[in-house]
């Protein structure tokens, strides 16, 4: 292969890999909804990882509630905006049976360090590369952060959506469920 047929091979790669970027930042970013409609998609699946003590966490301690799984990144700029609505969500609804459980694609360190400053009132999970295969199977299909599903207390899937969840989305979602 000749010196000019490499660099255009190299530019078409270099853009075709550009271009999916930015379509992945803007998925992020607008805050699209995504239905679920595929097969084995429409209830919880069980899954369980640790929280930042340790701990393994299931899926099934959490069957019988409203729960938002929530999955994000301490680098993560939309994941730090949504999650003081998270956090006053959670403290507001608790008791009507809502539950939210945050699963961070990040270091342990960082997460323990953004939960305690951000006072995270729910448990949060660290969950790594096996996290991001759940958020697929949920319907994440372009790894979007943040990526937000919520299942209603018999564990079908009510709702999913990459990127920010806005307060009016959450409580209208809430809403339609409690």
């Amino acid at each position: 292969m000749n010196k000019p047929t490499r660099f255009i091979l190299f530019a078409l790669v270099l853009g075709a890999l550009g271009g999916a970027a930015g379509l992945l930042y803007q998925n992020t970013r607008s805050g699209n909804t995504v239905n679920l409609t595929a097969p084995g998609l429409e209830q919880l699946p069980d899954f369980s990882f640790p929280d930042i003590d340790g701990n393994l966490r299931s899926s099934r301690e959490w069957e019988g509630n409203v729960l938002i799984v929530n999955f994000w990144a301490t680098w993560c700029p939309p994941c730090r905006e949504e999650m003081p609505l998270f956090v006053e969500t959670q403290q507001r609804l608790a008791d009507r049976g809502v539950q939210f459980v945050a699963i961070a694609i990040d270091d342990e360190d960082l997460v323990r360090d953004f939960h305690d400053v951000y006072a995270i009132n729910f448990p949060t999970l660290v969950g790594g590369m096996e996290a991001v295969k759940l958020a697929n199977s949920l319907g994440n299909r372009f790894d979007s952060l943040p990526f937000t599903a919520i299942f209603d207390r018999n564990g079908k899937s009510r709702y999913i959506q990459a990127g920010e969840v806005k307060k009016a989305t959450l409580e209208a979602e809430l809403n339609k469920i409690l």
